[in-house]
């Protein structure tokens, strides 16, 4: 089984992280895991005519391996592989992209990130991605 596990450094996306561990540790065979972060782009596409897409790559890089760091650290303790995912976009949209083009037969993510900006019920992320989803969601609250 291929699992795409969706972080943003929040308590939520941990919660997930150990809801992943849980359920990797109950199946006989470990199942292949991917850590994806999604950065949001700079909204000015003036900065990107007057800086490297090199530069930028840095960046978006360095700006998302902190947001990594607990959750690698859960899964190395859990002594589980995987493989992180760093890209740039609108993370709805690019979840959903990535875990179709891996092949991942499950999503797990948290109801609420870092967003500015949620729905009070349901993030705004996690509701937009059960809509566009290839494969079964799992949220964890």
């Amino acid at each position: 089984m291929k699992m795409l596990i969706a972080v943003d450094g929040s308590d939520s996306a941990l919660r997930a992280v150990a809801a992943a561990i849980a359920e990797a540790g109950a199946r006989r065979e470990a199942p292949e895991l991917h850590l994806l972060h999604v950065h949001r782009p700079i909204p000015d596409a003036r900065v990107q005519q007057h800086v490297s897409r090199e530069s930028l790559e840095h960046y978006y890089r360095d700006e998302s391996l902190p947001q990594l760091t607990a959750a690698e650290a859960a899964l190395n303790a859990a002594g589980l592989a995987f493989t992180r995912h760093i890209h740039v976009g609108e993370a709805a949209e690019i979840i959903a992209k990535v875990a179709g083009e891996l092949g991942c037969e499950r999503i797990v993510m948290g109801t609420h990130g870092r967003s500015a900006l949620g729905d009070a019920v349901l993030g705004s992320v996690s509701h937009r991605l059960l809509r566009l989803a290839p494969c079964p969601v799992l949220l964890v609250k």
